[in-house]
């Protein structure tokens, strides 16, 4: 299995509530019943406000570094992706477990 994370930073200026945030994380939320290399799929907005936190959090699973790369090109997880590079930066770790 590789698990696959991803932390989300909101760019300056830019708020939970701005649309484009609200409708990139509910196209994320979507992508668990839309990509069926997902084994585990979980994402939320972080609780804590310490200044080195990122805001938003995906933590996923697939079964193997092929179902990994064919969820990268999925059309919906491209489209997800596409709408957070409008107002945020992220940092990945992919790891096998």
């Amino acid at each position: 299995m590789i698990r696959h994370l991803v932390l989300f930073k909101l760019n300056d200026g830019v708020e939970r509530d701005d649309p484009r945030v609200v409708a990139g994380a509910k196209a994320f939320q979507e992508l668990a019943g839309q990509v069926p290399e997902l084994e585990f799929w979980e994402c939320a907005w972080n609780i804590t406000d310490r200044p080195i936190a990122y805001d938003f959090a995906i933590n996923s699973a697939v079964a193997d570094e092929d179902a990994l790369k064919r969820y990268i090109e999925h059309p919906a997880h491209q489209a997800a992706a596409g709408q957070w590079r409008a107002f945020a930066t992220w940092v990945i770790a992919d790891y096998p477990f």
